[in-house]
């Protein structure tokens, strides 16, 4: 497989709608050589979004997609996989779809552990809605709403990976999409870990965030080292809390967890995927028929 296998934009009449800088792009030009690396066939991975620039990425790759409503992408991405468990199923969106409205969703699906990858584009900045303050902004940034007068942004930023961790997400990671091989090789672990992998990007926003910039990122976050023991969820939390320096790299792993899929018993004694197995009409209007009894 190559990269170029994942290319729609020569192929559709529209044009990438994203601010020219904008760390999307490098998110997906990475993204196609995770894909060609891994040899996942276009046909075989699904992208669900929700809303935002960072949503648009199903529309700008050449995968199936899913562009649904702001802070829902995690649901149909569950979905699409228990229906279909031979599918790569990656939900991604931006912080403030992901962290904002979709707050509750990615609580909710840590500890369901679907065999899913969530990947996040967070810069810090709502760049859909012209730069008002996301829930990852930090403590004093100054948008057109969170103005000078009133001291910026006064809530502490969201923790993402904090959150993560202490509900034992079972793949935990940050990436700096400036550093793109060490980026790739983040995603491509993520993809290849059997549940619910989190890989949170720091993106720079060229338009709307002027302090969170390339080199702010290149100053301001550090690897972790290579003897960080990845299976330590007390080292992980102790890492994700830092903030003077924001750590990249894998926080934190749980190997042979059982997944959503696994759990709901659906593939206990047949592996055929949803999707492929013939419907019991008869149990299906037995049920009709008692739900409307109940009415």
């Amino acid at each position: 497989m190559k990269s170029e296998d994942y290319e729609i934009m020569n192929e559709v009449e529209y044009d990438i709608a994203w601010c020219p800088g904008c760390g999307n792009y490098p998110i997906r030009k990475v993204m196609q050589q995770v894909l060609a690396e891994l040899k996942i066939k276009f046909q075989n991975v699904v992208f669900v979004s929700g809303i935002g620039q960072a949503a648009k990425m199903p529309h700008y790759l050449k995968v199936n997609g899913f562009n649904g409503l702001h802070g829902r992408a995690l649901p149909p991405a569950i979905a699409i996989k228990s229906a279909n468990p031979d599918l790569t199923v990656i939900a991604e969106s931006g912080d403030g779809c992901m962290y904002g409205e979709g707050g509750n969703h990615f609580l909710h699906t840590i500890l369901r552990n679907p065999d899913i990858t969530m990947l996040v584009h967070n810069n810090m900045v709502y760049g859909l809605t012209k730069g008002q303050a996301s829930p990852t902004s930090r403590k004093g940034f100054v948008t057109s709403v969170q103005t000078t007068g009133r001291g910026g942004v006064t809530n502490q930023p969201f923790n993402p990976l904090a959150l993560a961790i202490s509900l034992g997400a079972s793949f935990v990671a940050r990436a700096f999409i400036g550093d793109n091989e060490e980026s790739k090789e983040i995603m491509k672990q993520a993809i290849q870990h059997k549940g619910f992998s989190f890989v949170d990007v720091f993106q720079p926003c060229v338009t709307y965030n002027h302090l969170n910039t390339y080199q702010w990122y290149k100053e301001n976050t550090y690897y972790l080292p290579e003897d960080h023991d990845i299976s330590s969820q007390t080292d992980a939390l102790t890492k994700a809390l830092e903030d003077d320096k924001y750590p990249l790299g894998i926080f934190y792993v749980r190997d042979n967890v059982s997944t959503f899929e696994e759990d709901s018993g659906i593939y206990e004694e047949d592996a055929k995927p949803l999707f492929q197995r013939e419907v019991d009409k008869k149990k299906l209007k037995k049920l009709i028929d008692s739900l409307a009894d109940g009415l």
